[in-house]
């Protein structure tokens, strides 16, 4: 293992950028020196030369990849079209990836990527940040420890902003899908309905998706999911119906009380243990909760814990050096891409569809012909 971890970054300025700060979470760490970064914008190639304090720049990745063999790639665009030709040119290299979300356009992309990643033995991290979160950590325990007694459902929204409906999915949703995945399980089923105008939604409502996404539908998405021991998962979002406040998050229902939690690095929680769900009756309260339980004050202080990608950059690090798993690594990463496209296959059925998918192409391609 070296000294210290080589590391190049793949940007593209006009085309989904360096993501969410996918470039400078590096200078956080003494153990990764940056070596290179490529952007086919000359200008914005510059920038980021100045940025990230590296002589090497290059308008191609390719040859940044064959040139400089850097042990990590951090792949920034959140323009995914792009994401499966820059993973498998890094895999081919032996780069390690940490990549910004959502992970590909298909179930059939992210078979090739953790397949070539299984063969040649690459680690691989996705930009979740509250995958890594010691407060959504702290969530799972206290649902563990009965907090809310027997977990009955989830409830999770996008941002319900101009992108609500099928990119809230896919842009935001990749986020709550996940978390959702880890505190509660992988879905056996899905069944999903996705709407235009009030209406059920047709391949004629089928449009070309911004950033990359590949077909695109519907102004609303409705989606139940079955998991693990009888729990329903839920997640819904509305085109424009977040406009005034965000209710970009998840909220846990259990037999004794609730669960609320926003998205991001450190997310406000708050819990209330009240079988009612309410607090309308006068009784009982919401309580706030930290990485160190409920109603105790933050105790964690590390700077990396409010930087958005820090505590993700940290844990890949020491998965490569162990030999074990990133916590949301490329199976995870495949997994939001298999419930994404679950709610677009059972739309396109009309029925409830299995999990893992039997069919990995996008299901808008098919539905259009």
């Amino acid at each position: 293992m070296p000294e210290r971890f080589r590391v190049a970054v793949i940007g593209h300025t006009g085309r989904g950028n360096y993501g969410h700060g996918m470039d400078t979470v590096w200078l956080d760490f003494p153990d990764c020196e940056l070596v290179a970064v490529s952007d086919p914008d000359e200008g914005g190639r510059g920038e980021a030369q100045k940025r990230l304090g590296v002589a090497r720049g290059y308008s191609d990745y390719r040859r940044m990849l064959e040139e400089i063999r850097p042990d990590i790639v951090a792949i920034g665009p959140r323009w995914i079209d792009q994401h499966l030709e820059m993973c498998l040119a890094a895999i081919e290299r032996g780069c390690h990836i940490f990549i910004e979300k959502p992970f590909c356009r298909s179930l059939e992309e992210a078979d090739k990527i953790v397949d070539a990643c299984e063969r040649k033995h690459i680690q691989l991290a996705i930009a979740f940040p509250a995958r890594y979160s010691p407060r959504v950590h702290a969530v799972k325990r206290l649902l563990a420890e009965g907090a809310i007694g027997r977990v009955i459902e989830l409830h999770g929204r996008g941002k319900e902003d101009p992108r609500g409906g099928g990119e809230d999915l896919w842009v935001l949703g990749t986020h709550v899908l996940n978390a959702m995945a880890f505190l509660a399980g992988f879905p056996a089923w899905c069944y999903a309905t996705v709407l235009q105008d009030g209406g059920l939604s047709g391949k004629e409502d089928i449009v070309e998706g911004p950033e990359g996404i590949g077909p695109l539908l519907g102004d609303t998405v409705q989606a139940v999911y079955g998991m693990p021991g009888g729990v329903t998962a839920h997640f819904h979002s509305v085109r424009n119906a977040g406009l005034k406040a965000s209710r970009f998050g998840i909220r846990i229902h259990g037999a004794e009380g609730v669960v609320e939690m926003e998205m991001g690095a450190m997310p406000k929680v708050r819990v209330l243990r009240n079988p009612r769900w309410s607090t309308a009756n006068g009784e009982g309260k919401w309580d706030e909760v930290s990485s160190g339980g409920i109603g105790v004050s933050e105790p964690l202080t590390d700077p990396l814990v409010t930087t958005y990608n820090g505590l993700a950059v940290k844990n890949f690090l020491e998965a490569i050096q162990t030999g074990g798993q990133p916590q949301a690594n490329m199976y995870e990463a495949r997994n939001t891409i298999e419930m994404i496209a679950a709610v677009f296959e059972s739309h396109r059925l009309g029925a409830r569809v299995s999990l893992p998918l039997e069919n990995r192409s996008n299901p808008l391609e098919l539905m259009k012909r």
